[in-house]
């Protein structure tokens, strides 16, 4: 048994939209996250409309967690910015990544994600011009640099034009796969990251200024 089979297996759904009555896919999302047992969901423009992040609070629900969900739409080809300035403010140097920043490692990463276009229009030919998992890598690299496994995202496109039936199966996939964590068959296929060091002398010289 490893050093992180002791972690509580609680869930810790990171929601961003900035504006949820427009949303169809990912409000049932959320919506249903929140009856779950074992899962505690976070809607970021509702608890910090001021953008004022409570880093020690959210480092603690992080924490108690073993999976970390994502779950936004995609916006210019990345997450709300909120959800940006929760990474940069929450996932510091030496907490969550460094050689003593060992806070998250052996967790898991998930991204529940929506697009406005069809999976079509991310192709070469398509408008996206890209694969959407050309989109994927930021998202890889912040899980591998903190030592988490990024695990396959869930995607829903076009949904402003989803059907009602079609959004009902992605609300059930997801719940599905909440209730059923970490008992995924693929995940036996994946391999723990392992810590990566970045030394001190990579990072700027704090601010005398902060605390």
């Amino acid at each position: 048994m490893d050093e992180f089979a002791n972690r509580r297996q609680g869930i810790y759904v990171l929601a961003a939209h900035p504006n949820w009555r427009e949303s169809r896919a990912n409000r049932q999302l959320f919506d249903e996250a929140r009856g779950l047992a074992g899962v505690q969901v976070q809607d970021l423009y509702g608890r910090y409309p001021d953008y004022d992040i409570d880093v020690a609070a959210e480092q603690a629900n992080v924490d108690a967690a073993r999976l970390l969900v994502l779950l936004h739409p995609i916006q210019w080809y990345s997450m709300p910015a909120l959800m940006k300035l929760w990474l940069d403010e929450v996932l510091r140097y030496g907490w969550a990544y460094g050689r003593s920043g060992t806070a998250l490692h052996g967790k898991d990463l998930w991204l529940v994600a929506s697009t406005g276009g069809p999976e079509a229009s991310y192709h070469p030919q398509g408008y996206n011009r890209y694969f959407f998992d050309a989109f994927l890598p930021p998202y890889e690299q912040t899980a591998h640099l903190c030592g988490m496994r990024f695990l396959p995202p869930l995607l829903l496109h076009a949904a402003h034009r989803a059907s009602e039936a079609e959004v009902q199966a992605h609300v059930e996939v997801f719940r599905e796969r909440l209730q059923s964590y970490p008992d995924w068959p693929e995940l036996e296929e994946l391999d723990a990251c392992p810590i990566t060091d970045v030394p001190a002398t990579d990072r700027p010289e704090p601010d005398p200024g902060e605390d």
